[in-house]
């Protein structure tokens, strides 16, 4: 185990009918001028529009909203944010929705206090120094940004997706009521149970010895989460099963479980690119990336993957050898996402190999990266083809 730090100061408000304290839970904060911020119309459909309203209301705050935003969350929907935040001297942003929403805030309250454009945060060309406070309603257990300092913005001028992380945009609260997720479309269900997952095999992939605490908490993470995520798809409307998926879905992307390690996120930054281009969800890329990140470097640390197989996805010990365990246990992972009717491949998808130079090119515009196994532009070619 290496050293660290570990630092969350988001507080979490879990069960049933918590959203409705959003209002006094800013006031409490020290808000009194809003942006709520929100995706579609989903929230108006399901009433979620006028219960936050009633709360911001009950609780003496004044407010202006900002909808729109779409998955893979857009740079121009950040600066319209950014200038309605100035105009109307917002001074707290909430977020009510899932991830894209979350780091679209994010990236709003980065602005606030910028002057330059606020792309030049992804690119690292400035780091913020002050940055309005957040709050967050979830509504989609997926992306875990509720209780980070990540967020993941996509600018439309050349399909480039970027991350930008700041303790800085951790959010103040994060509100977790299962019931706002029963209303959640099979695909996103689906996406992001498989998003939850690939959280943790970032943080599981690790060459770094003598980490069997976080192993075995990360080990029983992704059984939870694939067991919620089987049966939150069979009865939506299980709030039980909703609650431990969300859970899981916070606890996934903390920080905790990558705790003492060394990280991977080679798969996350691979997919980064074809979201970005092709507009597919973030955890439907992931499923068709990982497994196929998995075929292409077990072999530098075959043990981890037989642990892997063994004890996450119950394969059989009495396999010959470790190449068969562990090729079993990167099967056994296709076929969890095969029965979310997730696609494995690019093809099923709809994606063809015309663009593995472009994406290759734009996952290493960087350099290399990856903390498993150093990738660069002929490994992401190699990976891709694995999964095509």
């Amino acid at each position: 185990m290496i050293a660290f730090n570990y630092y969350n100061p988001t507080e979490i408000i879990f069960g049933r009918g918590r959203h409705e304290e959003v209002g006094e839970q800013i006031r409490k904060r020290g808000g009194k001028k809003v942006l709520f911020h929100y995706g579609g119309g989903s929230i108006k459909r399901s009433g979620l529009y006028e219960q936050i309203c009633h709360s911001l209301e009950e609780a003496g705050l004044s407010f202006v909203e900002l909808g729109g935003v779409r998955p893979n969350p857009r740079v121009s929907l950040v600066r319209e944010g950014i200038r309605l935040c100035r105009e109307e001297n917002v001074d707290y942003v909430l977020a009510v929705g899932g991830g894209s929403v979350i780091d679209s805030a994010k990236a709003i309250s980065a602005g606030m206090f910028y002057a330059g454009d606020v792309w030049d945060f992804y690119l690292r060309k400035a780091e913020a120094q002050r940055a309005l406070p957040i709050g967050v309603v979830l509504t989609i257990p997926a992306a875990g940004s509720e209780t980070g300092g990540g967020s993941v913005i996509t600018n439309e001028d050349g399909d480039f997706k970027r991350d930008y992380i700041s303790n800085l945009l951790m959010p103040q609260f994060a509100i977790l009521n299962p019931e706002l997720c029963r209303t959640v479309p099979q695909n996103q269900i689906s996406a992001g149970s498989a998003d939850i997952l690939a959280h943790v095999m970032e943080r599981y992939f690790t060459n770094t010895p003598r980490t069997d605490f976080i192993d075995r908490l990360c080990e029983g993470a992704m059984r939870s989460v694939m067991l919620s995520a089987v049966r939150v798809k069979k009865t939506p409307d299980d709030c039980d099963a909703w609650s431990e998926l969300m859970w899981g879905g916070t606890i996934a992307h903390c920080g905790l479980l990558g705790t003492g390690r060394v990280q991977d996120w080679a798969s996350h930054n691979i997919e980064h690119e074809l979201s970005a281009k092709y507009g597919i969800a973030h955890g439907t890329g992931l499923a068709i990336i990982f497994p196929a990140w998995m075929k292409y470097v077990y072999k530098v640390n075959p043990g981890r993957f037989v642990q892997f197989a063994v004890r996450v996805m119950d394969v059989d010990i009495s396999f010959d050898s470790q190449e068969e365990i562990a090729l079993e246990g990167i099967s056994c992972v296709e076929n969890f996402f095969r029965s979310l009717d997730l696609p494995v491949r690019l093809h099923e998808a709809g994606i063809g190999t015309d663009d593995f130079d472009e994406l290759a090119r734009k996952a290493c515009d960087r350099g290399t990266f990856g903390g498993f196994m150093k990738i660069g532009y002929d490994d992401v070619i190699s990976i891709l083809k694995f999964a095509q």
